[in-house]
């Protein structure tokens, strides 16, 4: 027997009408952020990005394919990395069906990573992916970006997220020298690597606009502002039992037993 409360359709619709209530001033709430969002102050891009694509070598500016705007993810994949972090492969399996829809709604969609183009397309073969990828590999895109770290960072503390962590061999602890138990060991296994190697590389999105021209920078999100993007979540917030979960327990879409 179920220990949830029950009730009659009477008491649920009671209930259901008052998170109706709070679900709208959610809705206005977000609306509201959103708007604030777009007043945010454009930053000019002056340095000269490079991408390697599968079609060639590749600017930033490039990447809009002729469009006024540009939406990158900073997908963890960096070069010493055997597979996509499986986190940032569950989002991304969103990409597919949406790239067009965006494209002709005037902005472009990439996703972006360290590890070399080639490493790159297997992977996205490996998923039955299609969305254009580009490689970062030898830039300083994602340090500029603040999504990838280097060794002396780690050891030191970096900027993620607006603000200065620890230094990450420290904020781990135990993790590194028991061989990353816990869920970053876990999620470091996952992608072929070690922790300290996994966590040089963090997720991210971030919007650019290209008016006369010019690139400018207009807004970049980390760690859980990255939650509305991650489309199982989203679902998952409206099953009965919600999340439901205790430590990592999504896979990349292909290493699911079958059932």
């Amino acid at each position: 027997m179920t220990t949830h409360t029950t009730g009659t359709h009477e008491e649920w619709l009671a209930a259901r009408l008052e998170l109706l209530d709070a679900e709208k001033d959610l809705t206005r709430r977000s609306d509201q952020v959103a708007q604030q969002r777009q007043r945010l102050p454009w930053v000019r891009i002056d340095k000269d990005y490079r991408f390697d694509t599968a079609r060639g070598n590749a600017s930033l500016a490039d990447l809009f394919g002729g469009r006024s705007q540009l939406l990158i993810y900073h997908f963890m994949f960096g070069p010493d990395y055997a597979a996509g972090c499986a986190s940032c492969s569950s989002i991304a399996d969103g990409f597919n069906g949406i790239v067009s829809h965006l494209e002709n709604h005037d902005v472009a969609l990439w996703a972006v990573s360290r590890a070399p183009l080639a490493k790159l397309e297997a992977f996205e073969r490996r998923m039955g992916w299609t969305f254009p990828w580009a490689s970062s590999h030898d830039q300083d895109f994602n340090f500029d970006f603040e999504v990838s770290q280097t060794e002396q960072q780690q050891r030191e503390g970096a900027e993620y997220n607006y603000r200065r962590e620890k230094p990450t061999f420290k904020a781990i602890g135990n993790a590194l020298t028991k061989q990353g138990e816990g869920i970053v060991g876990h999620m470091a296994a996952m992608s072929g690597t070690d922790v300290a190697t996994y966590t040089r590389e963090r997720p991210g999105m971030s919007a650019f606009v290209l008016e006369d021209g010019v690139v400018y920078h207009a807004y970049s999100t980390y760690a859980r502002g990255l939650d509305g993007l991650w489309g199982m979540y989203q679902w998952l917030d409206r099953a009965p039992l919600g999340r439901n979960e205790q430590g990592v327990w999504w896979r990349r879409h292909d290493e699911y037993a079958q059932r």
